[in-house]
């Protein structure tokens, strides 16, 4: 439409829309109907970011509880170290509060605290790991679980669409999806520039829904072999490819490196949900992914068979690699 040929300050008469609800319309008129046109763009953007980056940001997406689990979160770790350690970490287990993936009395560490709790599905729960103090941690922790998991199922389903796929096999798995959470308190640290937050890795994960609490970039993705910062947004939600969709995707998006940094004076926390898919669901690339001119990439593996080889891994070796034909 010309904007300068039209007058607006009038509008010309048009047939009541519930004048025509009522008629019970089997199909809509089709002045009425909008071109996708712009579902297009924002699918075509989403394929980008995940195929040349592997990361996104999103604002507006309408989870309510993400400041409410970051209070929690941060009185959590504001509690006196015997208070914390309540709830530690049993021997042989990763769930509860201490640290990750330390094996040797000579590894070097990470400068970060964390509480890692098992979600969803709500069988897999320890309670004797979740915090009963502060006093709404439990509560807030139940409400944010289903928000993300609910947020899981909504990108799983644009990711689809974004690689072109009609099957709904993959994102309708999350319904019945794992879902764990890792709790991160970055504290100040003396000498920043000689210690990471969390070494340089990638997730296991299908995707990954990570909340910033901090006010400086303390999260950073490889990039062209630069350390790119994501600046961090109040109540944003950064979501990232991991290892499974790699896999599914027969390569088509990849699981980026990122590793976390830290601040002299400021402490930061993050919230991170690592969602998988059903363990029904067998984990290997979907066969339209794959032809004459994109060859299979990746092994086929039962759910159970990923776990194995991830959790029996060498440290020092990449694991997507040993997924490799």
């Amino acid at each position: 439409m010309d904007a300068k040929s039209k007058n607006l300050e009038s509008s010309l008469t048009v047939p009541s829309v519930q004048e025509l609800s009522l008629k019970n319309p089997h199909e809509v008129p089709q002045r009425y109907v909008r071109d996708d046109d712009t579902q297009r763009d924002e699918l075509h953007k989403l394929h980008l970011a995940c195929k040349d980056w592997g990361v996104f940001q999103m604002v507006n997406h309408g989870v309510s509880s993400v400041n409410n689990m970051g209070n929690e979160v941060k009185r959590f770790f504001e509690l006196p170290l015997q208070e914390k350690k309540r709830w530690a970490q049993k021997p042989a287990s990763l769930e509860g509060y201490g640290q990750a993936f330390v094996t040797s009395q000579e590894q070097k560490l990470d400068w970060n605290d964390m509480i890692f709790l098992k979600s969803l599905p709500i069988q897999n729960r320890n309670l004797d790991l979740w915090p009963q103090n502060p006093p709404q941690f439990r509560e807030t922790l139940e409400k944010y679980s289903e928000d993300m998991r609910e947020e899981a199922i909504s990108i799983m389903s644009f990711i689809t669409l974004a690689l072109g796929l009609e099957d709904t096999k993959i994102s309708e798995s999350f319904h019945e999806g794992l879902y764990d959470i890792r709790m991160n308190c970055y504290p100040p640290c003396p000498e920043p520039e000689r210690v990471l937050g969390i070494v340089p890795h990638a997730d296991n994960s299908a995707i990954t829904l990570l909340v910033d609490f901090g006010d400086f970039p303390g999260l950073q993705f490889l990039k062209d072999v630069k350390w790119v910062s994501v600046e961090p947004i109040e109540g944003a939600i950064v979501a990232n490819i991991g290892h499974i969709i790699e896999v599914m995707t027969n390569g088509i998006y990849k699981a980026p490196e990122h590793r976390a940094v830290v601040n002299k004076e400021k402490e930061r926390l993050s919230i991170v949900t690592f969602c998988y898919p059903s363990p029904s669901i067998d984990i290997g690339p979907v066969e339209k992914l794959t032809d004459e001119d994109n060859g299979q990439v990746y092994k086929n593996m039962t759910h159970a068979e990923y776990f194995n080889r991830f959790f029996n891994r060498k440290l020092d070796q990449s694991f997507i690699d040993s997924l490799r034909l």
